[in-house]
C-alpha cells in the first residue's frame, strides 16, 4: 500500500479547532471560506461522481471520485485551471524575446497589505503597469506601446508577507503612428532598472497618500498608529528614502520557455503540498530555498497554527483579479492588436483554436494507484447497477 502523500489538507484538518480557538476572531469571511474548501476538498464532504470512479489500469482497486473544491488557493485544483489558460495564452505569443520583470514592495509598506490587501494590491498592479507603459513610451528608450502579462504573488518562501509582481514583457512594441514594430536591441531587459524602481516607488507612494487621504485605509492593532496624518507621511518619507527592488531576468529562449515559465508562476498558491515534509508534535515541516544563502535547500519547522495563519495570510479577497494584462495585451482590444503586431512582424495568425492544455494529476503528477503503488488511477464509468457508495468500504480500507 503506498504512503499517502501529506498536504496543506491534512494540517488544516488536524489542527482546525486549535487554529480558530486562537485566530478566529481576526479571520475574514473569504479566508475562512477558502480554508474550508482546501479542508474539504477531494473528500466526501463535497460529495462524489455519482458514474464514474478512479479504477487502478494494473491491479484493478477502484477509489470514489470525489468532487474538487476547485478554490484558486487550494494546492490540490491548480493543474486543470493552469492548462486550460496556458492553451489560451500560448495562441498569443509572438516571436519576439519575452523578459521576466520583477516589481517587489519594501517591507514596512508591504505590510500595510495585512490590514487593506485589496488597496494596496490594486495600487501594486497600478503603480507597476503605469511604470512600464510610460517609460517604454518615452522617445527616448524605446518609443513604442507595449503589452504584458503581470502576476500577483504575496509570498516568501518562508510563508512570510512578501508582496511582488512578476510581469512577462515582450521585448517590443508598436510605434505611435501603429505602422512599425519597433523591437528592443539589447540582450537585457531594455528599459533602464534603475529608472524603472525610481518612477515604480513615486507612482506608488502618489497613489497610496491618495488612499489614506480618501479614507480608503484603515488601520488597526500593531498599525494602528498609521491612522494618525503625521505617522503616516512619516512612513511614506522614509519609504521614498529606500531603494525599491525592480529585477530584470535575461530573455527567454523562445515562446515554449515561456509558456513553461507561465506554468510554473501563474496559478502557484502559497506552498504547494510536495514542499511538506512532516506533521510531528504539533509542528509543520517543509523544505525552502534560503535566497539570502545562495539558493540553498533548507528546512523550516513552523507550530502548526503558525502555519495556518501564514498560509491564510495570502489568500487574496473574493473577486480580486491576480493575473492582469496590459497595453496591446489588454483584454478589451487584445485581439485586433495582436493581429497588427503579427502584420507588423510579418508572421501569420495562428490558425484554429489553441491546442487544449494536457491534463494533469494533482500539482501534474502521476496519480499512482495507493494499493499496488505501481498502476495508474483512470476515471471509468460503473455499470448502470454499481453505486459509489457500495465501493466505499474498500475505497476507505486503502
Amino acid at each position: 500500500m503506498r504512503e499517502h502523500r501529506l498536504e496543506v489538507a491534512d494540517v488544516f484538518r488536524t489542527y482546525e479547532k486549535e487554529f480558530f480557538a486562537k485566530w478566529g476572531h481576526v479571520i475574514g469571511a473569504h479566508q475562512r471560506k477558502a480554508f474550508e474548501a482546501i479542508r474539504d476538498c477531494r473528500t466526501a464532504a463535497l460529495g462524489g461522481h455519482v458514474e464514474y470512479v478512479e479504477q487502478c489500469d494494473t491491479c484493478g482497486h477502484q477509489v470514489i471520485s470525489y468532487n474538487s473544491c476547485r478554490n484558486r488557493h487550494c494546492p490540490k485544483c491548480q493543474a486543470m485551471a493552469r492548462a486550460k489558460w496556458l492553451a489560451e495564452r500560448e495562441a498569443e505569443l509572438l516571436p519576439v524575446p519575452y523578459f521576466h520583470v520583477v516589481f517587489t514592495l519594501p517591507d514596512k509598506i508591504g505590510r500595510l497589505a495585512l490590514q487593506n490587501a485589496e488597496e494596496i494590491y490594486r495600487i501594486l498592479f497600478r503603480a507597476a503597469a503605469e511604470t512600464l507603459l510610460t517609460i517604454a513610451a518615452d522617445p527616448k528608450r524605446l518609443g513604442a506601446n507595449i503589452g504584458f502579462l503581470a502576476v500577483l504573488h504575496t509570498w516568501g518562501q518562508n510563508l512570510h508577507l512578501h508582496p511582488h509582481l512578476h510581469c512577462v514583457v515582450p521585448g517590443g512594441g508598436i510605434s505611435p503612428d501603429g505602422l512599425r514594430w519597433i523591437g528592443c536591441r539589447k540582450k537585457s531587459f531594455f528599459l533602464p532598472v534603475k529608472v524603472l524602481s525610481s518612477r515604480f516607488r513615486n507612482l506608488f507612494l502618489t497613489y497610496l497618500r491618495k488612499a489614506f487621504k480618501t479614507g480608503r485605509l484603515t488601520f488597526h492593532g500593531e498599525l494602528a498608529g498609521l491612522a494618525n496624518r503625521s505617522a503616516f507621511e512619516a512612513l511614506c518619507r522614509t519609504a521614498k528614502q529606500t531603494k525599491w527592488v525592480v529585477f530584470a531576468k535575461p530573455p527567454f529562449g523562445g515562446p515554449e520557455q515561456v509558456l513553461k515559465y507561465l506554468a510554473r508562476y501563474t496559478h502557484r498558491v502559497a506552498i504547494s503540498n510536495r514542499r511538506l515534509l512532516s506533521i510531528e508534535d504539533g509542528r509543520v515541516r517543509f523544505e525552502y530555498k534560503d535566497y539570502a544563502d545562495g539558493n540553498q535547500a533548507k528546512v523550516m519547522a513552523l507550530a502548526a497554527i503558525e502555519f495556518i495563519r501564514r498560509f491564510l495570510l495570502h489568500i487574496l479577497p473574493s473577486g480580486f483579479v491576480r493575473i492582469r494584462q496590459y497595453g496591446f495585451l489588454a483584454n478589451r482590444e487584445r485581439r485586433k492588436k495582436l493581429a497588427s503586431c503579427r502584420v507588423l512582424l510579418g508572421v501569420s495568425t495562428p490558425s484554429g483554436p489553441p491546442a487544449a492544455g494536457k491534463q494533469e494529476s494533482t500539482e501534474g503528477e502521476p496519480k499512482l494507484c495507493p494499493a499496488c503503488g505501481i498502476g495508474h488511477l483512470i476515471l471509468v464509468r460503473l455499470p448502470p447497477t454499481a453505486s459509489p457508495h457500495s465501493l466505499r468500504l474498500r475505497s476507505d480500507s486503502s
